[in-house]
């Protein structure tokens, strides 16, 4: 286990120092105004839309969502709606909305199950030793908050799209991010990620 943890904390570490910084001075206003479209997904305030599939994009760091615009638009990610509205975004584009959701203040979540939230704190905070699932803390940090510009935020976002990601990582449907969290998701069972996905929604 000491040695899986050593390996995850080195990865981290390397890709944080080589992953190139996105959207270091993007223009809020300019991204507010751009991002009137997104707001029937994302929320007018980038807090989540009705759809609890629809990520909550408000106090995101900026390098990871430029990076994931750049990713759908380049498409090494792939999303049928994200796809098409990454399109026509140009790289002024991508650093301003980056910039705009980045500033927008987040409105803390909930777990709604209590029991499943519990099992999932002892998996993001202690991996699963048994099966080589590294504890989620040692990329997101101790209360989620990420470690830009690779890892994102994760505190506090909506469990339904949490789920969705990590079994798009699991199934290797989603590989854009690396293999990190591909390697940990194929580790984790069904219910493993429902638990963390639960407590995460919950975290601040």
């Amino acid at each position: 286990m000491k040695s899986m943890l050593s390996w995850v904390t080195a990865a981290c570490l390397w890709l944080v120092l080589v992953t190139p910084v996105y959207a270091a001075n993007g223009n809020i206003a300019a991204g507010k105004a751009k991002a009137v479209v997104c707001a029937g997904c994302h929320g007018a305030d980038g807090n989540g839309g009705a759809d609890p599939l629809w990520p909550k994009l408000a106090g995101q760091n900026a390098s990871y969502i430029a990076k994931q615009l750049n990713d759908f638009k380049s498409g090494a990610r792939r999303d049928p709606i994200m796809t098409g509205m990454a399109a026509p975004l140009n790289a002024a584009d991508i650093k301003n909305l980056a910039a705009y959701f980045a500033s927008l203040p987040t409105k803390p979540g909930a777990a709604k199950n209590a029991d499943l939230a519990k099992q999932g704190e002892k998996i993001y905070r202690g991996g699963n030793a048994k099966t080589g699932v590294s504890a989620c803390m040692s990329c997101h940090g101790p209360s989620g908050h990420g470690i830009p510009p690779r890892f994102p935020k994760v505190s506090g976002q909506n469990a339904a799209y949490t789920q969705k990601q990590l079994l798009a990582f699991k199934s290797g449907t989603r590989s854009n991010d690396g293999d990190i969290m591909t390697r940990i998701a194929f580790r984790m069972s069904e219910q493993e990620i429902t638990a963390v996905s639960e407590y995460m929604a919950g975290l601040h």
